[in-house]
């Protein structure tokens, strides 16, 4: 009654993660140094903030291609996976869904490596053509891959989620059609949208955490969304945003070295 009288607002409480602790990492594009370093921070936070429950990792997706190390990023994700310490939930990005249209399609193989392609493949031992025009060339380097990848690789890339959402937050790779409800978005815009998403002033259900877009720093606009791309194929500095039920805070983790 008192706030109403005299026109004041009642502090809004931030969105809620339903009280559970969770962390939803960037793009980290083949930077296994960098990953590493973040997961030291994210690891420290968690045993300082002693939650009651099993806190999440949230991974937002494009984990391949630019950077040196992606069989080896996914490599670090699986044994995650195998340990008690986080609910590790993986999503898909743009560049895992390149790296599996090639494992199909070999002629996506000339589009695939402009867009870093080639780091992933080296990264699984398998040369690229020096061709890139040829098909056979590229057939061979299809097949080559296809037998490169561990089953647990292969199982990895194909059972991505595309989203996650955690109390008020929904968490995929790149967006959200904005207009549209959450429960109608299609996988194309999850992975790729860009302008029309950053761009929009709509509300949407649930604050969007995303990746996709690299920015020099992070990205928050509060109650509507969080970007946590930093470019950390080119800077070395990944980016995570932690949430819970008292609000966001941003960690990062950097390389030793940026990248060659």
């Amino acid at each position: 009654m008192f706030s109403r009288l005299f026109g004041r607002k009642t502090p809004q409480a931030p969105p809620s993660t339903e009280g559970r602790l969770a962390y939803a990492v960037g793009d980290i594009h083949g930077r296994l140094d960098a990953f590493d370093a973040l997961l030291h921070v994210i690891a420290e936070d968690a045993l300082a903030s002693q939650p009651t429950q099993r806190p999440m990792l949230i991974l937002l997706g494009d984990y391949v291609d630019r950077g040196p190390a992606s069989a080896q990023v996914v490599e670090r994700i699986l044994k995650l996976t195998e340990e008690p310490a986080f609910e590790v939930r993986a999503l898909k990005g743009n560049h895992e869904e390149a790296l599996l249209q090639f494992r199909d399609e070999p002629g996506f193989g000339q589009t695939w490596v402009e867009h870093g392609g080639a780091a992933t493949l080296a990264s699984y031992g398998v040369q690229p053509p020096v061709t890139r025009t040829d098909p056979d060339a590229w057939e061979t380097a299809r097949v080559a891959f296809r037998d490169a990848l561990p089953p647990s690789h292969k199982a990895f890339y194909e059972g991505l989620e595309i989203m996650i959402t955690v109390g008020d937050y929904a968490f995929v790779h790149a967006g959200v059609r904005p207009g549209v409800p959450l429960d109608r978005q299609v996988e194309r815009d999850l992975l790729w949208i860009r302008a029309e998403f950053l761009q929009s002033t709509a509300k949407f259900e649930k604050v969007i955490v995303h990746g996709h877009t690299p920015m020099e720093e992070p990205q928050v606009v509060a109650g509507r969304r969080i970007g946590v791309d930093t470019g950390a194929y080119a800077t070395g500095l990944l980016t995570a945003v932690r949430l819970d039920d008292s609000g966001h805070r941003i960690l990062q983790g950097r390389a030793v070295r940026s990248a060659a």
